[in-house]
């Protein structure tokens, strides 16, 4: 995976105002931190950052942040939580975490399905049970989607996270025999009874009642 320079940065401030002042100007506040790091407040241009998702076709990247503090700092991260308006779409906030390039790091990938199952073709239904996995990795290893692969998949059938064929350099980090998608058949709905027939029927007894009787009587 390639790692892509974004140019911040540092600010001074921390809380809701200052963070709501950058959103008015159309900036992004941000924050740095890490296992050794304390955590730094950022200042982040949405241009920037959308320019390198269009040219990674991801949002799942490694970033080196040159960080602009009076000098220029370079540190490598992944997005660890992005905060997004939903209707505008609007960036909010967005937490970078520190890594190595050298070291496995955990995050989670989204599941994405392929295919169409023979067994949609004759009438079931495809259940993604997991849409994202955790992993272990190295960043640059980082996946930034798990295909998985329905076509063979029948009714009844299922994918376990066992079956999965992600390489020596990813490790999932779940028990191999949990399911990812399985197809279920069709469930069958109970035909609804006009309720003119209901109503008949909940008559009929009654008047049948009412005839034997007078009969029992004569």
């Amino acid at each position: 995976m390639e790692v892509f320079d974004l140019k911040i940065t540092q600010r001074n401030t921390f809380g809701k105002s200052p963070a709501r002042a950058l959103r008015r100007k159309g900036l992004i506040p941000g924050v740095l931190y890490g296992p050794k790091r304390d955590s730094v407040p950022l200042t982040i241009s949405p241009l920037d950052l959308d320019k390198i998702y269009k040219d990674s076709g991801t949002e799942r990247v490694v970033l080196n942040l040159k960080i602009d503090n009076g000098g220029t700092q370079d540190v490598t991260v992944v997005v660890k939580e992005m905060q997004v308006a939903p209707v505008t779409g609007q960036y909010l906030h967005i937490d970078f975490y520190e890594i190595s390039l050298d070291e496995e790091i955990v995050v989670n990938v989204p599941v994405e399905v392929t295919g169409r199952s023979k067994g949609v073709e004759r009438g079931g239904f495809l259940q993604v049970v997991r849409h994202q996995l955790e992993i272990s990795c190295v960043p640059t290893d980082m996946p930034d989607k798990i295909e998985v692969d329905v076509t063979n998949l029948d009714i009844g059938d299922s994918i376990h996270i066992g079956d999965l064929d992600l390489g020596d350099k990813v490790k999932v980090l779940a028990d191999t025999v949990l399911t990812v998608v399985t197809v279920v058949p069709p469930t069958v709905e109970e035909e609804e009874v006009p309720e003119e027939e209901l109503e008949e029927a909940e008559e009929t007894p009654a008047e049948e009642d009412e005839a034997g009787g007078e009969t029992a009587d004569k």
